[in-house]
């Protein structure tokens, strides 16, 4: 089974929780630095701006889409992008505040030092999280990928899913199908594999998912597809080329930059991985042990 990668807004919810986490903080060193004491949910007013700064955050986050691409990114872009988030949640804090007619009690020195503390701590930790995030693209996580193309598109395939692995896969190998180079290593990944072994590697071996990426002008290998559907893996075809599965769930996605279809019988929940990943390893060690 297949668990699809989570879509829209809700595949950057770690970056949404840590903004406004920030958001909190900041509020927090302004009451600080302001000496009005070390809580300021203890005061009403503050307790309230809390909890629109909050309301203020996922605004601009949903409606301005901040967070498009944020692990794509450069420094200086990233940057110009969190001050004129930090801005508009300044600005809607003011709004906030004369709507509700409380501007003078609440302090504006505390104000103004909060927009300037939550734009530094939003983009340092954010920054910070991806640079872990990319060591994890880099390690891989807990799904192997078998990449499948021709001998030409090899090496640009394997440093495409490399570049932009934002799926955290564990390339398992490659499998070149218009010639044998089986032991060969091409961009420090092997090849396991030729068009006519695939089948029963994938069998054999721990394969989650299968990446096929025929470059145009090489004939559609629909036989050998055929026998790879029947292993039950999980397929991902490259949009360039494919031919319709009416028997299989179909998704549109994006593995590494390929716009692919992919195939599954079902979909599986994480309860349902984890148990899949136990089973596995309790047949492993059993195998090992016997």
């Amino acid at each position: 089974m297949y668990k699809k990668e989570t879509e829209g807004w809700l595949k950057h919810y770690d970056f949404i929780l840590l903004d406004m986490l920030s958001l909190q903080l900041a509020l927090v060193f302004s009451y600080i630095f302001c000496g009005n004491g070390f809580n300021p949910y203890g005061n009403l007013l503050y307790r309230n701006m809390a909890i629109f700064l909050v309301l203020a955050d996922a605004i601009v986050i949903f409606s301005l889409d901040t967070l498009k691409s944020v692990l794509k990114r450069g420094y200086y872009r990233g940057f110009l992008i969190t001050v004129r988030h930090g801005l508009i949640v300044g600005a809607l804090a003011v709004l906030y505040l004369f709507l509700i007619q409380e501007g003078e009690a609440y302090s504006r020195m505390a104000l103004l030092v909060m927009i300037p503390f939550y734009i530094v701590i939003t983009y340092v930790s954010r920054e910070l999280w991806k640079k872990f995030l990319r060591k994890q693209m880099a390690e891989g996580g807990s799904r192997s990928l078998l990449i499948v193309t021709t001998s030409d598109a090899a090496e640009d395939v394997i440093a495409n899913i490399k570049k932009n692995n934002y799926a955290r896969y564990i390339i398992a190998g490659v499998a070149i199908i218009d010639c044998d180079m089986v032991g060969k290593n091409i961009d420090g990944v092997e090849v396991v594999t030729n068009e006519e072994t695939t089948p029963m590697y994938v069998c054999q071996e721990w394969i989650d998912e299968v990446l096929v990426v025929i470059p145009e002008g090489i004939p559609y290998p629909q036989e050998f597809i055929d026998k790879l559907m029947e292993t039950g893996v999980t397929i991902h075809y490259s949009l360039a080329k494919f031919s319709r599965q009416d028997d299989r769930k179909q998704i549109v996605e994006k593995i590494g930059n390929y716009s692919v279809l992919t195939t599954t019988l079902n979909y599986a929940s994480s309860k349902q991985l984890l148990a899949k990943r136990i089973i596995l390893n309790y047949s492993r060690l059993c195998h090992e042990c016997g």
